[in-house]
């Protein structure tokens, strides 16, 4: 199985994770959402698969360009 890096295209704040580790997710589905400058911007699974880790947690600060989980297609 390929695994997928899935990064943030924006700085911020994690302030949400609504997937876990081992879950399923489909193609478009949102593994978290990134506070920047009071907006939510949602970080969505470009294939379907498995969750194989989470490289995040609530309220951390990503940057731009930060791999944020991996997915197992």
């Amino acid at each position: 199985m390929p695994e997928i890096k899935i990064v943030t295209e924006v700085a911020g704040r994690i302030c949400a994770t609504p997937v876990q580790v081992g879950g399923t997710v489909a193609d478009g589905d949102e593994i978290v959402v990134v506070e920047a400058m009071k907006m939510e911007i949602p970080v969505s699974s470009p294939a379907a698969g498995t969750v194989k880790s989470l490289l995040v947690k609530l309220d951390d600060v990503v940057a731009e360009g930060q791999a944020i989980a991996i997915v197992a297609s």
